[in-house]
């Protein structure tokens, strides 16, 4: 599981490192350059999965998942 990914805002285009949260999406974050309320694409849970490099731990985990990594 990677606990970090960085975020590319679509308005000022700057990048930030951050920690996500490890058991559920985040839905909103203002970027601390410019302001823009990032939301979720459509079909995507979270900001992480829509502007960041690494999607949020619990997309990690289904796609691990979906890979056989998962014991039931």
């Amino acid at each position: 599981m990677i606990p970090t990914s960085t975020l590319t805002c679509p308005s000022c285009h700057r990048q930030e490192t951050l920690t996500m949260p490890t058991e559920a999406c985040q839905h909103f974050y203002v970027c601390s350059y410019c302001g823009f309320w990032m939301r979720p694409k459509p079909g995507d849970c979270c900001v992480f999965c829509s502007y960041g490099d690494v999607p949020c731990p619990p997309k990690q985990q289904e796609q691990s998942c979906a890979e056989g990594g998962c014991s039931a």
